[in-house]
């Protein structure tokens, strides 16, 4: 158990975890970035699978492209204009172990009945895979064996 305490370590207007929240922390953006690493790339694609209101859609693109998880890209199909496209960055992709972190808690503490839609596993042994703390050489930590360390 994590001892009381009257204060975080750090304070909010310091801390990435609130600046990471402030971000990406909202409904909408979380669905998007999570559509997006299925493979999801274009907005009316987005508006389908996501039942998002347009203009809110079209403000969360926006604001992923201008933070640099999302970049515009044209693509044409034949006899029709050309349209935009929002395909990942190297910053979004780094989403991905946070958003399957997300979808394992949900698998453990939100499914009510019956397997998961979805598993992660290891392409070469098709084992299931999740997500770990490991120090620089590659040994697992348990939550509990952590610690936070101030940096001055």
């Amino acid at each position: 158990m994590v001892p009381l305490s009257r204060k975080s370590p750090v304070p909010p207007d310091r801390c990435n975890l609130a600046r990471a929240v402030d971000q990406i922390g909202d409904r909408w953006t979380l669905l998007i970035l999570r559509s997006a690493l299925y493979g999801v790339r274009r907005f009316d694609d987005f508006q389908t699978e996501l039942g998002t209101p347009r203009t809110i859609l079209s403000g969360r693109l926006k604001s992923l492209v201008d933070s640099g998880l999302l970049a515009k890209r044209t693509y044409k199909v034949e006899g029709r204009r050309a349209r935009p496209e929002y395909v990942l960055t190297t910053k979004g992709e780094a989403l991905r172990p946070v958003l399957i972190a997300l979808n394992q808690w949900g698998d453990q503490w939100l499914e009510s009945e019956g397997q998961p839609p979805i598993s992660f596993t290891d392409s070469q042994s098709r084992q299931a895979v999740r997500i770990a703390f490991v120090t620089e050489d590659g040994r697992e930590v348990s939550v509990e064996n952590m610690r936070i360390v101030l940096r001055r």
